[in-house]
């Protein structure tokens, strides 16, 4: 009964993050332990989020919250069809640092896909990958200069974003669980970090790539939660 509570409650909290939609999960089978787990069925839903129309797939084996999709798999990156406006040096700092969040998640995410057998790190990965493509759009778009540009992985400028990226590879290198909560605690930190960076924003594009990055990392953080409860 307690596994079947944590997961429907990261489900709701899945599909808190759809904006002028329904997220529904696919029917749900009994598994040989007694517990309950996504049909192989798939559906595809269709939502607004922030103006725009996004495919999402549900059900399914690699589909899912289960799995980390959702919002991460909106269709194609141009989340900044809004037009740009202005933005602060405070602003401009929070962009730039914003990509070595992305960067972060992409090569941390990487890193334990590469160690663990856990289909969540490589779809999440992925998602990562396109979440940066669309951040770099808007520093090229406000003249910012990208501190991601020519990084290795695991190699970053900013010394805080470094620090962070050595101690939860380090906390995720020792067993799944461990990379799992790593996972959890990083998004965990991320909307706080997007939450705020919205706040007193005059730049609609800036905007709505943050939403969506948010949406994305909320999305995660259920993703990494459900397989925590596995």
């Amino acid at each position: 009964m307690k596994r079947n509570a944590k997961l429907a409650t990261a489900v709701a909290a899945a599909a808190a993050v759809v904006t002028g939609g329904i997220l529904v999960a696919g029917p749900a089978t009994a598994d040989a332990a007694g517990g309950r787990t996504p049909a192989t069925q798939s559906t595809t839903q269709t939502s607004m989020m922030n103006g725009q129309q996004h495919s999402y797939r549900h059900g399914g084996e690699g589909t899912g919250v289960g799995d980390g999709n959702g919002p991460c798999s909106l269709t194609g990156t141009a989340a900044t069809t809004a037009p740009s406006g202005t933005l602060s040096a405070a602003q401009k700092t929070t962009l730039a640092h914003m990509a070595e969040e992305e960067k972060l998640a992409h090569d941390l995410y990487t890193a334990f896909a590469a160690r663990y057998d856990a289909p969540v790190f490589d779809r999440i990965a992925a998602a990562e990958t396109r979440h940066l493509d669309a951040v770099r759009t808007l520093l090229d778009r406000y003249d910012v200069n990208d501190p991601t540009a020519d990084k290795a992985a695991g190699d970053f400028t900013d010394t805080t974003v470094q620090a962070t990226y050595d101690r939860l590879l380090k906390q995720g290198t020792g067993s799944v669980d461990g990379a799992l909560r790593a996972g959890l605690t990083f998004e965990t930190d991320d909307i706080a970090a997007l939450t705020q960076a919205r706040s007193g924003l005059d730049a609609p594009d800036v905007e709505q790539v943050y939403a969506n990055l948010l949406a994305a990392s909320r999305m995660h953080q259920a993703a990494f939660g459900h397989w925590l409860d596995r």
